[in-house]
């Protein structure tokens, strides 16, 4: 059983104040302030300290907080797996990144559940590095990123190999080339992803290796959402440089057209990451399958 203190302390952390914690709970005050005394004595440390406004954590109570919020994940975990061994559904959490929401990523994990008899997903949508953050306090049980590798901490998967490129609009007087040269892209009006983003920094990164700086080139428009670049580059508004993934159904209903960009080479994995003790190998052969079967689709 998760501990009340524990259970406390997340309370006071979330509301900063011992009477509204005490009343979530639904124990005295007296009995919130000692189950905090009781920990500060136990570890040796202040958790909270008390400010006009409320309490505020030290940075000692912030590490607690982190791990005690880590506990009850684990322990809801437990209390889930255990009641699923005897029903045998399986409800799982997926993080992706921005990127993989607009490529096959949610189709894919649509027909697994729809395949595995049991099987549900709640899907998390957030970057790279938060969705490794989640995974490690086991908020999530897997996530799909792209990149070229993941931490030493988790497992991990590859699912598909892809590339950035340069993507515009069937309309533009460039869609009929083989390719586009890094002269040619400069004349053009580009919307792109926000600097923060992996595609971003990959693309930022590739055009400094050739000594080439990105603010020569014409960037009009810097948007976080991957459908609403496609919807400007569509209309002729510009052109942009996105995962060939992110593209695929666009591309084959001719709405859209994907060109390489000369000398640069932005290869980069998607990947199905867990923690090295997740169990439900067969959900991860499936989701692996099905991906596979998916990408054949569309080429």
């Amino acid at each position: 059983m998760l501990s009340p203190k524990i259970k406390t302390l997340i309370a006071v952390a979330e509301y900063r104040n011992f009477t509204k914690a005490a009343s979530a709970l639904a124990l005295t005050q007296p009995a919130v302030s000692h189950h905090i005394r009781e920990l500060e004595e136990e570890f040796g440390v202040t958790l909270f300290v008390r400010k006009k406004n409320g309490l505020d954590l030290t940075r000692e109570g912030e590490i607690a907080v982190r791990y005690a919020r880590r506990f009850s994940v684990l322990y809801n975990k437990l209390r889930k797996e255990l009641t699923d061994m005897e029903n045998q559904p399986a409800k799982l959490c997926i993080g992706i990144t921005h990127t993989a929401e607009s490529n096959l990523t949610t189709e894919v994990l649509a027909r697994c559940s729809r395949e595995i008899e049991g099987l549900s997903i709640m899907i998390f949508t957030d970057t790279i590095n938060n969705l490794y953050r989640m995974l490690e306090n086991y908020e999530l049980d897997l996530a799909i990123v792209e990149g070229t590798g993941s931490p030493q901490a988790f497992s991990s998967l590859v699912l598909n190999t892809d590339f950035l490129v340069s993507v515009m609009s069937p309309d533009s007087p460039l869609a009929h080339n083989a390719m586009i040269t890094l002269h040619e892209l400069k004349d053009q009006p580009m919307i792109l992803r926000l600097p923060s983003s992996a595609t971003r920094i990959q693309f930022d990164t590739e055009l400094r290796n050739l000594n080439e700086s990105p603010e020569n080139y014409n960037i009009i428009l810097e948007v976080d959402n991957i459908a609403t670049i496609k919807d400007l580059v569509r209309k002729n508004l510009g052109i942009s440089v996105l995962p060939q993934s992110a593209c695929l159904k666009e591309i084959r209903k001719g709405n859209l057209v994907a060109l390489p960009i000369e000398n640069l080479s932005m290869a980069r994995e998607t990947r199905l990451v867990y923690n090295k003790d997740f169990s439900r190998m067969d959900i991860l052969q499936a989701i692996t399958g099905t991906y596979q079967e998916t990408v054949r689709r569309y080429q």
